[in-house]
């Protein structure tokens, strides 16, 4: 049985980013024997079989799943793989070198961690403009100078990305059944062009459900790849609203429904005044489409 299982979940990737992301799963100084690797082609247009060739893994092999989302294409990876720690890797990831072999040595190291990842950092297509650099977090480009866990259920530094997570069995299975039984859950993450999220902090919290923690760690590293798409003003503005979203989605599901539906809307229209006129440009375009998320989320908790 396999020490570790990477798994990639795909939808219409861009075909140079993926190769160059299996090229550093190629590179990894963990040897082949050790993992297996899984790449989920989640309903793309054209098949992910006439992009890649997995043929130098002796574990490796391509599944197609379906149901669009990226929630369904990691639950199909979860039932695919055997490994005892699991590793998602986006379809935009470029491991450093040692990531696998630095990830089983961190699981053996932190027993107590169930669920943990790394230092982000990016590589853009294009130069970036002033103002996106404090929403370079919600692009996933996030590098740490040391070590953080945790066992708190609130988003810190030491909450890891879904890029490069790394969880152990027991936490990926967990999560798999309660997405099984949960209808609210299957709202969460990326399903096509819709900028949901919230799946990756679920993932992540199921851990501590389990009575273990959370953490990053400086030694884990990749590259993330943005292409010149994200770095517009249209695109942060829908990738934070679907945070928003994602976010009520997420809390309704676990502290349930009562604790975001008690504030009213006369309150909640004067909050978003004040906080409308405190802030400009890009800023006060990201909160107006962040509230707009919310309330749209509200009316699904309502009708559901």
């Amino acid at each position: 049985m396999p020490e570790v299982s990477v798994i990639i979940c795909t939808h219409n990737p861009r075909e140079p980013v993926l190769r160059r992301a299996i090229e550093a799963l190629r590179g990894q100084t963990l040897p082949l024997a050790r993992w297996e690797f899984v790449l989920v082609d989640n309903a793309s247009a054209k098949p992910v079989t006439e992009i890649v060739d997995l043929a130098w893994h002796p574990a490796g092999r391509i599944v197609r799943e379906t149901e669009l989302g990226l929630t369904p294409a990691r639950l199909r990876g979860i039932a695919e793989t055997k490994g005892g720690l699991v590793v998602f890797v986006d379809d935009d990831n470029v491991l450093d070198s040692d990531y696998l072999e630095q990830a089983v040595r961190l699981a053996a190291e932190f027993p107590m961690l169930g669920a943990f990842g790394g230092s982000c950092r990016g590589e853009f297509a294009v130069p970036l403009p002033p103002w996106i650099k404090k929403y370079l977090p919600g692009l996933v480009i996030q590098e740490i100078d040391r070590d953080h866990w945790s066992n708190d259920y609130h988003w810190s530094l030491a909450c890891p990305y879904g890029a490069g997570m790394c969880v152990r069995r027991q936490v990926a299975d967990t999560y798999a059944a309660n997405v099984s039984q949960k209808t609210l859950l299957k709202k969460l993450g990326r399903t096509g062009t819709r900028l949901l999220s919230g799946e990756d902090t679920d993932l992540a919290w199921t851990a501590i459900d389990l009575g273990m923690g959370t953490g990053r760690f400086r030694g884990l590293r990749l590259l993330h790849l943005i292409p010149e798409g994200r770095l517009t003003e249209d695109y942060i503005v829908r990738l934070y609203a679907g945070f928003s979203y994602s976010d009520t989605i997420l809390a309704a599901s676990r502290r349930g429904k009562e604790s975001i539906l008690g504030k009213s809307l006369p309150s909640e229209l004067l909050t978003l005044a004040k906080e409308c006129i405190k802030r400009r440009g890009i800023d006060r375009k990201v909160y107006l489409a962040q509230w707009k998320a919310r309330r749209e989320a509200i009316q699904v908790l309502r009708a559901s």
